[in-house]
């Protein structure tokens, strides 16, 4: 027997790989459903607020997720430099094996949710997620509350900035040399 919690979590896994891949203008409603192994009117039961309410969820989820990835990597590593190493690694690796289609859980309907507050919440939550627990990561190594927050904003703007180029070019290299440049800055800043 399925349980309705079954299916709304299929639609959420779903929706959060198809919004990942094809953005949220994209993907229509009838997708979402098949991807979601759902029955039709499906999506309207478990999420009332339709497809603007699975997108700010499916979102929300995908954030938290690889925000929990970000500190099981960096929780291991020796130091910052080689957590944030893991980050990358992990990132493009996680790229390349989805053809260049995948990136970042957020940013491509990060682009499109100017109309939406609440997709347009949902990413910055995800974003200020992952900025706080890279601040509190490096504050816990040494860093000041002000440094620690200022240090995260610039890393994960630029990790953003490479993913979306990398997908673009269909290259890790530009992952790889954000990863040069954030190495040396890490490094600089805990020495």
């Amino acid at each position: 027997m399925v349980h309705r919690t079954d299916t709304r979590r299929r639609m959420l896994d779903s929706a959060a790989e198809l919004f990942c891949t094809q953005g949220y203008h994209a993907t229509g409603l009838t997708q979402l459903v098949a991807a979601g192994r759902a029955p039709k009117g499906s999506l309207y039961f478990h999420f009332p607020g339709g497809k603007e309410q699975l997108a700010a969820e499916a979102v929300r989820l995908s954030g938290e997720r690889l925000g929990e990835q970000f500190r099981e990597l960096t929780g291991t590593a020796p130091d910052p430099a080689t957590g944030l190493d893991r980050i990358i690694d992990v990132l493009a690796a996680a790229l390349a094996g989805s053809g260049f289609r995948g990136g970042c859980p957020i940013a491509t309907v990060a682009l499109e949710a100017g109309e939406s507050e609440p997709i347009r919440t949902a990413c910055d939550e995800g974003y200020s997620g992952w900025i706080d627990g890279l601040s509190g990561y490096f504050a816990g190594h040494g860093l000041s509350e002000d440094r620690a927050q200022s240090l995260a904003t610039v890393v994960i703007s630029a990790i953003e900035g490479a993913l979306l180029l990398a997908r673009t070019r269909r290259d890790v290299a530009p992952l790889r040399a954000v990863a040069e440049h954030l190495r040396a800055t890490v490094e600089r800043e805990f020495s």
